[in-house]
């Protein structure tokens, strides 16, 4: 069985990134990005940790704001409305999902679409689901793309399905996959025989956020998994798959940790990039 690893993918965005830095240096322009958190869930804060750190190494400016839990739409809307105006600031980074006292939808809507690296804004979902796939992607699935083009290869014709289908993660990747011309099936919770589907498949991307979910019966040994899951655990996190379970059955699998998260914080400053040329 073969890890899919990030870090030979991330290490190559990472390059790429420098370089282009390095480049809009040149011109003057200093690349900035701005993350909002609201609260202290600690995914969140190990994620920002990680992408603070990758700023530093890709000569990135970053400026990181915490707002109480408790926050309100309108003092929130305020505060991107600031970073939304502020010429310095290129790229915007707010964590998901938003405490229920603030309206999602109306943050969604008013973070500038140039600026929105995670592809929040509708516009930018939009041009993906028009086919348009430069620019601005969502970071997760565009990493599970970034990774199985890194160790299958072609995805022509592949079987490929996606067991989330939220906006976040399954519909987007969805579109992305299906320009690259794979087949693509999107199931869920409410899919009946699940694992006879999955283990049809080619190619099986979990994230149904439930530790050591999916176990031997599955997959069959020509399967591939990427693990999009993350689940806490006792001193550290885990993924969907039962790793243990599927060790020496299936073809290959990403690791969580160390899969698609390393390739995802790397897209997230790629997308700084774009916000540059966009502005």
């Amino acid at each position: 069985m073969e890890l899919y690893k990030g870090q030979p993918v991330a290490l190559r965005l990472r390059e790429e990134i420098k370089e282009k830095v390095s480049a809009f240096k040149q011109k003057g322009i200093i690349p900035k990005l701005a993350v909002l958190r609201v609260g202290t869930n600690p995914e969140d804060i190990a994620y920002e940790q990680r992408v603070l750190k990758n700023c530093v190494i890709c000569d990135i400016l970053a400026e990181a704001k915490e707002c109480p839990a408790d926050i309100t739409t309108e003092a929130f809307l305020s505060l991107l409305d600031g970073y939304n105006r502020d010429e310095s600031v290129h790229g915007i980074l707010i964590f998901r999902p938003l405490p229920q006292s603030i309206d999602q939808e109306a943050v969604s809507l008013a973070i500038s679409a140039n600026k929105d690296s995670d592809c929040m804004n509708p516009q930018n979902l939009n041009k993906l689901f028009l086919g348009n796939v430069k620019g601005v992607l969502p970071c997760t699935p565009e990493a599970v793309r970034e990774l199985l083009l890194h160790y299958v290869g072609s995805l022509v014709g592949k079987n490929i399905v996606i067991v989330n289908r939220s906006l976040v993660l399954g519909k987007p990747l969805a579109m992305l996959l299906l320009e690259e011309n794979a087949t693509v099936t999107i199931c869920h919770s409410k899919t009946k025989e699940l694992s006879d589907i999955t283990k049809k498949a080619d190619i099986v991307v979990t994230g149904v956020g439930r530790a050591a979910f999916f176990g031997k019966e599955y997959f069959g040994p020509h399967s591939i998994v990427i693990d999009v899951g993350i689940n806490e655990k006792e001193g550290g996190i885990t993924g969907d798959v039962d790793l243990d379970a599927v060790s020496g059955l299936i073809k290959g699998i990403s690791p969580v940790p160390g899969g698609v998260g390393a390739v995802t914080s790397m897209l997230l400053l790629r997308n700084v990039l774009f916000g540059i040329c966009e502005a």
